[in-house]
């Protein structure tokens, strides 16, 4: 049947199992969003900036294992989505952009609100389109979103010309094209199958392709049969249960002291879906130096990119470990258990009880509703929540860690309630909280039950701990000074706002704030009043390697 371009995308989006939509409209969007309201099938949330709607279909992905979708205008419409894409592309979230651009015979001739987003976002994308014919419109809708979430997932963006949109051609409807993984062949596998039966002490590094995969259960088979034990990245949070006896917590800067005891007395390095990140081959010359390193990834570029690897098997994760199991058997490996178990122990005791923020985190995890999303900012806090908030399913801790957006949070949040129809929790500090906080007014107006934990030390926490260890303490444009009461504010926008100031008032306010979003009625915000000087403990000075002792810190 004949169809406008508009309302052909909106039946493309329909194919594949599109939902929710986050977006702003404009005027050459107007379309688009008259085809969205007269088809009336798709759930859309009007964000309160481009950038937030991003953040938002983010956040959505991420919990879901979907694609997320987010609309936006030309001009400074689409070059506000430039920030969230970038930040899925580090972080492999598909994502399908949508803006609109000027006609055809306006193309090129620098008209109102044009812009070549297409080139802008060409770093930061998988791919990118500019759709100047209706007849090309479905085949690059179903291209994108095949795009987007196979291989190694990412973001897609779709430029549509406003011609495009009104002009008409015949639509036939299709099915989306499933992706099918080429199954790893044995014999790639040879090389890390002997590698890891040699081995007396190997280490599991965890990244997010254990998440974005679905290969969690596969890892559990994994580390249980070769009885190992486990660290993650920072991405790969949430692929094994905090509370499992395997689990040694994140690796990397600020990661645990048992993880990165375990990687200096490891024998055999297993990593499974990471990139091996600055963050955590904080020195990629020495890392891992006189250890067997078996690298599995999907994506070739990084193979060797960043640490060289003794073994590498390029490959979907999933189809790798299917593999890679059956053919390693089971073995006992109880006294590097033992050992492994031992420095967890010991870390857990020396654990610093004194810092305001660590009970709040911990005291959060332990009381917020069960199985919901947190998500972090970027900063202190996101690192404080890494290391103390308990989580133990995949899909339900959000974070920017490539990027390090600062102001990701209120917009993954949001995301991430739509995504699992949950309440969420959102962990974010003054700094990044007064940089997309109007979408706090999203949350309100969509009620969208979310608990946000305000580490507000009046400073950027992480900036200032770096110009404290290594600037001789000239604390340049950290201090924020900032006069805002967050409670009256959150109070302003129609949210509920509560405060925290001292360790008493702890339980009581959470289970309150927690109490509160369990209702369903809408955002919740609570002022966390912490020191300037509390500070993310363990960490390695950038650069260190994992055997140098690990800096110690005063707490003033």
């Amino acid at each position: 049947m004949k169809m406008k371009g508009a309302e052909i995308l909106i039946n493309c989006l329909l194919e594949q199992g599109v939902d929710t939509i986050f977006g702003y409209p404009g005027g050459t969007v107007l379309d688009i969003y008259d085809a969205l309201y007269r088809n009336g099938k798709i759930n859309h949330i009007l964000t309160a900036h481009e950038q937030g709607a991003a953040h938002a279909a983010d956040g959505y992905a991420r919990v879901t294992g979907k694609t997320g979708v987010c609309f936006a205008t030309s001009g400074p419409g689409a070059t506000n989505l430039v920030t969230g894409i970038a930040t899925a592309y580090m972080d492999s979230v598909p994502l399908v952009a949508i803006t609109g651009n000027v006609g055809l015979s306006l193309l090129g001739r620098d008209s109102f609100q044009e812009i070549d987003i297409c080139g802008i976002t060409m770093p930061i994308t998988k791919h990118n389109f500019i759709v100047k014919d209706v007849k090309e419109l479905a085949g690059v809708v179903r291209k994108a979103f095949y795009i987007a979430s196979s291989g190694r997932k990412g973001p897609v963006l779709i430029d549509i010309l406003k011609n495009v949109q009104i002009d008409e051609c015949e639509y036939e409807p299709a099915k989306p094209e499933p992706y099918r993984a080429l199954p790893v062949k044995e014999e790639r596998l040879a090389g890390a199958i002997e590698a890891v039966k040699q081995s007396k002490k190997p280490l599991i590094i965890a990244g997010g392709g254990i998440i974005s995969s679905d290969s969690a259960p596969l890892l559990k088979q994994l580390y249980e049969n070769i009885d190992c034990p486990v660290a993650y990245t920072l991405m790969g949070k949430g692929c094994i249960p905090d509370d499992d006896r395997h689990c040694l917590g994140m690796l990397g800067m600020h990661g645990t002291v048992a993880a990165a005891k375990a990687l200096m007395n490891a024998d055999a390095i297993i990593a499974l879906g990471t990139r091996f990140s600055d963050r955590v081959a904080l020195n990629r010359d020495m890392f891992a130096k006189n250890k067997t390193v078996i690298h599995i990834d999907i994506d070739n570029a990084e193979i060797d990119k960043n640490v060289r690897s003794d073994i590498h098997v390029m490959g979907d994760l999933f189809e790798a470990l299917k593999a890679l199991i059956p053919a390693l058997g089971k073995e006992s490996r109880s006294q590097w258990m033992d050992e492994a178990s031992k420095w967890k122990s010991e870390e857990k005791l020396k654990k610093d009880t004194n810092i305001l923020a660590y009970k709040i985190i911990s005291a959060a995890s332990r009381l917020a509703p069960a199985d919901i999303p947190v998500v972090t900012d970027v900063g202190q806090h996101q690192m404080w929540t890494a290391q103390y908030y308990s989580v133990n399913k995949p899909r339900l801790f959000c974070s920017s860690g490539g990027l390090g957006t600062m102001g990701y949070g209120m917009g993954a949040a949001i995301g991430a309630c739509f995504g699992t129809g949950k309440p969420a929790v959102l962990v974010t500090g003054d700094g990044c909280f007064n940089m997309n906080m109007n979408e706090l007014s999203t949350a309100v107006t969509q009620g969208t039950p979310i608990a946000i934990l305000l580490m507000d030390n009046g400073v950027l926490g992480m900036v200032r701990q770096w110009q404290k260890i290594f600037y001789g303490r000239r604390f340049s444009q950290t201090t924020l000074n900032k006069k805002t009461d967050y409670v009256k504010f959150a109070e302003s926008f129609g949210a509920k706002g509560l405060r925290i100031t001292s360790e008493a008032e702890v339980e009581p306010v959470l289970k309150e704030a927690f109490g509160y979003i369990s209702e369903g009625t809408g955002p919740v915000l609570v002022d966390c009043r912490i020191s300037p000087d509390e500070n993310v403990l363990p960490m390695i000075k950038p650069g260190a390697t994992y055997d140098t002792q690990l800096l110690k810190m005063e707490e003033n």
